[in-house]
């Protein structure tokens, strides 16, 4: 469906929220490295509960060797806070990558200037400074999923009953 891409991200529980939410859409999650974490911390499969093992995963080495697979273009979109549009203008497509930058510190400055047609943003009052990156990643990814609905495959009783 789609690709989420964490870049460097430091909290277990936030990679395993996102984990869990990755299997929920058919969603492949790149985990790009350094991580601030062990892939195998007990948080993070607790997050995930028994989902994890549903996950399609991939871990890179680093930024750069993401980018030269995934060079950031038009099915690329970059949540960040230094931007004015607004996610829900994205015209979101079935395999975009949606990239997410380090919880205390987002996607290096240089590559959103770099791109600015596909830096994407959630609005927040004035009194915040930014969301937490599982609920981040939620708030676009399931509007992604509302452009994109038709042919998805939802998860049925019938099919939740066949994994036991």
């Amino acid at each position: 469906m789609f690709n989420i891409v964490l870049v460097e991200p430091q909290i277990p529980q936030n990679t395993g929220t996102i984990g869990r939410l990755c299997v929920n859409l058919g969603a492949t999650l790149h985990l790009i490295k350094p991580l601030g974490f062990d892939i195998d911390d007990k948080a993070v499969k607790r997050a995930g509960l028994d989902y994890w093992k549903y996950l399609n995963l991939v871990v890179w080495e680093s930024f750069d060797d993401y980018l030269k697979e995934y060079p950031i273009g038009k099915n690329s979109y970059m949540g960040t806070t230094k931007t004015d549009n607004l996610y829900f203008n994205a015209p979101f497509k079935k395999g975009d990558h949606i990239l997410f930058g380090a919880e205390t510190r987002g996607i290096d400055e240089k590559v959103l200037l770099a791109h600015p047609e596909q830096c994407i943003t959630i609005p927040m009052g004035g009194k915040g400074r930014s969301l937490n990156l599982g609920v981040s990643v939620g708030v676009v990814v399931y509007d992604a999923l509302r452009q994109n609905y038709e042919g998805f495959e939802k998860i049925t009783i019938a099919n939740t009953l066949e994994d036991k």
